[in-house]
């Protein structure tokens, strides 16, 4: 009896650590695959590593146009003009037509003051012959006396021949005096008619100037009403010291006349900044590709045609960037200057590398790198060796083979 019931009992333990087994493998199991489902994972791909820098930047014309104020405006003395009148911005126009109208108030205050001081320099010069024409008549007329003078004192020395010796002595002297007075006034004739003659040359001089100067501003004040030099769509011109661009009502200086451009669209070019850390990688004549920000479907290609050598200020920031003009290979009827573009300028190209994700890189020491390489049904730790890399993938030079899976996320050992 006792062998029986020791029998039942060793099958019902027996049953139970089966069951047990079998409940705790359906755990593991449904934990492992629970596990499995929360695993990212990468191939390890053999391509090509592009190495690249990516920015926004502005589309430009590589050729355009000034409209610019009146050149006299320095010589106006006009420092500062407003613009009263402009087209609007993007307005299509034909050689000749109206583009703006400058501010003329300050102008016609200067032609009023010019033209009165041609009416002073002139009322002068009438007055100077005046009085030029009554002195020389005075003096002419003072030369003529003296002449008879000469003579009445000559026909007294001739009738003074049987007079006392005194007496013909003293006459000699009155012919004497008499010339003299007349060789001293017409010696005084001629200075005084070179001195008119100064005068009226100074004066004639002034009055030329003053008259060229008036006959300028009158000439100045119909090109303050600006045309199209050249067929095209019109484009305000930015500030270089605000970045704000010029419009109706802004005021433009003497010294940077530009009102608006006339960019010839067929070839365009998209201006970007570099930052300080970035430009040593940026090299002329890179490839690069482009896209517009208004059309994300349209795609482009360029060149670095140009770089800036001397860094400027962002605004708002200590960051220093450096300009850097890409010349775009194709033309679009949707190009307009301002549009934002992004720019990828592949920077370099490394052949045939074997390439993960940079997310599917671990370190930790700072310089020993290593993955979690798919091994069976698990993952194992594998220590690699890197390369370069981009800001999605990074090269392998040592530890994985094309095709292998590594996982995306940190594996607990």
């Amino acid at each position: 009896m006792k062998h029986i019931l020791k029998k039942g009992l060793t099958k019902k333990r027996w049953i139970f650590v089966t069951v047990s087994a079998v409940i705790l493998t359906l755990f593991l199991i449904f934990n492992k695959g629970e596990e499995k489902k929360n695993i990212i994972t990468a191939n390890v791909e053999s391509q090509d590593l592009i190495i690249d820098v990516n920015t926004t930047g502005e589309l430009d014309a590589l050729n355009s146009v000034k409209i610019q104020a009146p050149e006299g405006l320095r010589k106006a003395r006009l420092w500062q003009v407003k613009i009263n009148k402009i087209v609007e911005e993007g307005k299509r126009v034909k050689k000749g037509e109206f583009i703006a109208e400058l501010d003329k108030s300050t102008l016609s205050d200067q032609i009023k003051n010019s033209s009165d001081d041609v009416i002073l320099v002139e009322s002068n010069m009438i007055q100077q012959r005046l009085d030029t024409t009554l002195s020389l008549r005075q003096a002419r007329d003072n030369i003529l006396n003296l002449e008879y003078q000469v003579k009445e004192a000559e026909i007294k020395l001739e009738q003074s021949a049987f007079e006392p010796p005194a007496t013909i002595k003293q006459a000699k002297m009155n012919v004497q005096k008499s010339k003299r007075s007349l060789d001293q006034s017409k010696m005084s004739y001629e200075v005084k008619q070179k001195q008119m003659s100064v005068r009226m040359t100074q004066l004639a001089t002034k009055y030329s100037k003053k008259k060229r100067q008036l006959d300028f501003l009158i000439s100045l004040q119909s090109d303050f009403t600006i045309i199209a030099p050249e067929d095209g769509m019109v484009i305000y011109k930015k500030d270089n010291w605000s970045g704000q661009k010029v419009k109706e009502g802004s005021t433009i200086n003497a010294y940077d006349a530009t009102v608006a451009t006339l960019p010839d669209l067929s070839k365009m070019v998209s201006k970007t900044y570099i930052n300080e850390v970035d430009i040593r990688k940026i090299k002329k004549n890179q490839q690069v590709e482009i896209g517009l920000d208004a059309f994300p479907d349209k795609h482009y290609t360029g060149v670095v045609t140009k770089i800036a050598n001397v860094g400027e200020q962002k605004p708002n920031s200590d960051a220093k960037v450096f300009e850097v003009e890409i010349t775009i290979n194709e033309s679009d009827s949707i190009f307009r200057p301002a549009m934002t573009t992004s720019n990828r300028i592949i920077t370099k190209v490394i052949e045939d590398q074997k390439l993960i994700p940079i997310e599917a890189l671990f370190t930790d020491n700072d310089s020993t790198f290593f993955v979690y390489r798919k091994a069976g049904f698990g993952f194992k730790k594998q220590f690699v060796k890197i390369g370069e890399s981009n800001d999605q993938n990074i090269s392998i030079t040592n530890g994985l083979e094309a095709n292998d899976v590594v996982s995306l996320n940190r594996i607990e050992e």
